[in-house]
This record gives structure tokens, C-alpha cells and sequence, in this order.
């Protein structure tokens, strides 16, 4: 719901999620190591590509057959080198691929390790003015900003001190949200 296009344009951005790894959708190691989870939060745009991970709608799944897709950008300094398993003579794979997760919304502060760091709480500067991600939203209209849209075009400079966001109003609802994790974000 945070990524920008015509196709999926949401209000999620700034939202936090506890993503805690499932098992692998392609892979089949022998045993499934302890379950993990991570504190993201909602920050950028989905790379749209017809039938790929982004590529879901309101009325058709993406690729893994799901509505919705967190797309973890790693390896990072954000996500823990031991958060994926990779240890190949123990699982008998260095790569699991793409993971069935469970996620559940939690607040940002404090769950999310980026809250401690002022810089992560608004705009992320690196990213330009496609990003507006407030502290601690709610889920309204009115505390969350849009990502670059191709209907509603370029989104608020909230590359200022003031971490100020506009308030909008979500012109659809999908069920697809994408993460973008930034190295800058770990404390």
C-alpha cells in the first residue's frame, strides 16, 4: 500500500510491521530452522513489473500467488546477517529464495530500531522527495503521505527539519505493500 504507481497507490507509508520468516515458498530443506523477526517500516516504491512480486492487483495475485509482498533489500546493514539462513551444510541451501512470512502491525516507536535515530523519522534524504514517512501514523489519511504516483505525480519536498507530512486522501486500496530497508536506519 506505501509503493508508487497508477496501479498501487497507498497510505501505508511510515506504517511499521514485525515480519517474521514462515518457511521458503520455492526451496525444501530437510528441517526449517527457529523462526526470525524483524522491525520494518514502511518507506519507498515498489519496482512494478507485469507478473513479478510487485505486480499484484486488486484483482490478481502477484507471482508467489499473494496480494501483498515485503521486499526486504538485502544483504543491508538494517537486517542482521543471521536473519536468513544460509548456513548450506546445515540446510542443505546458501540461498532459500523468497520466504512465507507472518506480519503483524506494531507501533514504530519503539519496536522499530530506526526510531532511535531522528534522521529516520521523516524524510529519508538519500531517496529524495519520493519518501514521506511519518514517526508514529495511525493509519489515517491524515497522518501519512503518498509515494511518487504516476496519477497524482511528484509528492511533497519533506526533506526538511520539520519532518512535516500533507495529509491526502487514498484514491484506492490495494493489498500490496513494499518495503525498502535502509543501512542508515540501524542504530
Amino acid at each position: 500500500m506505501a509503493f508508487g504507481s497508477s496501479t498501487a497507490y497507498g497510505p501505508a507509508c511510515g506504517q511499521c510491521f514485525q515480519l517474521t520468516l514462515q518457511n521458503p515458498v520455492i526451496a525444501n530443506p530437510p528441517f526449517h530452522p527457529a523462526p526470525k523477526s524483524i522491525t520494518v517500516k514502511i518507506t519507498d516504491l515498489c519496482p512494478f513489473t507485469q507478473g513479478g512480486w510487485c505486480g499484484a492487483t486488486t484483482d490478481e495475485p502477484n507471482a508467489g500467488d499473494a496480494y501483498l509482498n515485503f521486499d526486504l533489500a538485502y544483504p543491508s546493514d538494517a537486517i542482521p546477517d543471521d536473519f536468513f539462513p544460509s548456513d548450506e551444510s546445515l540446510y542443505g541451501y546458501k540461498d532459500f529464495g523468497v520466504w512465507n512470512i507472518t506480519y503483524a502491525v506494531v507501533p514504530c516507536i519503539p519496536s522499530w530500531p530506526g526510531a532511535r535515530n531522528a534522521a529516520a523519522l521523516g524524510s529519508v534524504a538519500n531517496l529524495g522527495t519520493g519518501v514521506c514517512c511519518p514517526a508514529n501514523p495511525t493509519g489515517s489519511p491524515n497522518d501519512t503521505c503518498p509515494s511518487f504516483s504516476d496519477q497524482n505525480g511528484i509528492p511533497p519536498d519533506t526533506t526538511t527539519t520539520s519532518n512535516a507530512c500533507h495529509s491526502f486522501s487514498a484514491r484506492h486500496s490495494f493489498l500490496l505493500i513494499l518495503l525498502y530497508s535502509l543501512a542508515l536506519f540501524r542504530s
